[in-house]
């Protein structure tokens, strides 16, 4: 086993494809195919799953990716400490619902890093393309909440791919509407006061079931219903349309502007907001690191 085979599987594995893995590495596909199954039989395992889209890491070679990864990661540490060698240019990766806390810490993190080169990655996905980015080490952490509705199920999920859910805090569930919007000057409201408006929603694609939901009472009837697939849409339609989501009740003028407000919802539920990773990979030092930043920056709503 060499160091070049193991930066061989993590390409491999962040295309999908051996031919794009190979044009990527500038090196021919049979000899790229021939060091995997080089590296299979010197390991005793089948690392990839073939099949006519390309290839997918089989259950061992899941486990072997994260190894692989910290061997890769740590050599360039090392090499970087003693031979002053720039760092790997994806240092970072985080996949998450869409919160704006997860944004601030990001932002945060990206200036402290002071590299003159560096990739770092931020993608605000449906659930289910949260858990698998974790799942096939695309991203190094993911960011979700839980509820009572949810919680048994998506456990459960985390449990068969190998992944830990961490809670980082919990939110009373609030509502953002525009400052125009008739409910702006309520102290709370409630679910029936709700139905006037338009409920907005995010996409959660073919896997589209009421667990994957990012929004509290997603079974609650409402008869005007909103699905968008950004943040920036939402809030676009929170005021255009005096609409309204349920979300953690942590806002941002910053990435949001002063046009949001943020009510409780007055309803028995709460948000249990943590974050997702490997069971059996150990977590990196800048993941650490972001995961301080964000502890500090929802510090005011822990429970």
């Amino acid at each position: 086993m060499t160091l070049q085979q193991l930066k061989y599987i993590i390409e491999i594995a962040e295309t999908g494809s051996i031919t794009q893995a190979a044009e990527r590495l500038f090196i021919a596909q049979p000899s790229l195919s021939k060091s995997v199954a080089e590296l299979e039989k010197e390991m005793g395992i089948v690392i990839f799953n073939r099949s006519n889209r390309g290839v997918y890491l089989s259950e061992e070679g899941t486990k072997f990716l994260s190894y692989a990864r910290q061997i890769v990661e740590q050599t360039a540490l090392l090499e970087h400490h003693y031979k002053s060698s720039p760092l790997p240019r994806r240092l970072f990766s985080v996949s998450a619902q869409h919160y704006a806390f997860v944004v601030n810490a990001f932002v945060e993190l990206v200036r402290e890093y002071e590299q003159s080169q560096y990739e770092f990655a931020l993608r605000e996905l449906k659930t289910a393309e949260i858990i698998e980015d974790v799942r096939t080490h695309r991203s190094d952490i993911g960011i979700l909440f839980l509820c009572h509705f949810n919680h048994e199920v998506i456990l459960h999920i985390l449990h068969e791919e190998g992944i830990q859910f961490h809670k980082l805090f919990t939110a009373k569930p609030h509502i953002f509407v525009s400052r125009e919007n008739p409910l702006a000057g309520k102290e709370k409201v409630t679910l029936q006061e709700l139905k006037a408006f338009p409920r907005l929603t995010y996409d959660q694609g073919v896997k589209n079931s009421f667990y994957f939901a990012e929004e509290l009472h997603i079974t609650a009837e409402s008869p005007k219903n909103i699905i968008v697939s950004d943040r920036a849409t939402l809030f676009n339609l929170l005021i255009g349309l005096n609409g309204y989501t349920i979300s953690s009740g942590i806002l941002s003028e910053d990435l949001n502007g002063k046009n949001i407000v943020s009510i409780p919802l007055e309803t028995e539920e709460i948000m249990e907001i943590g974050y997702i990773i490997p069971t059996e990979r150990p977590m990196n030092q800048i993941t650490s690191e972001y995961l301080l930043h964000l502890k500090k920056y929802i510090s005011a709503y822990s429970s």
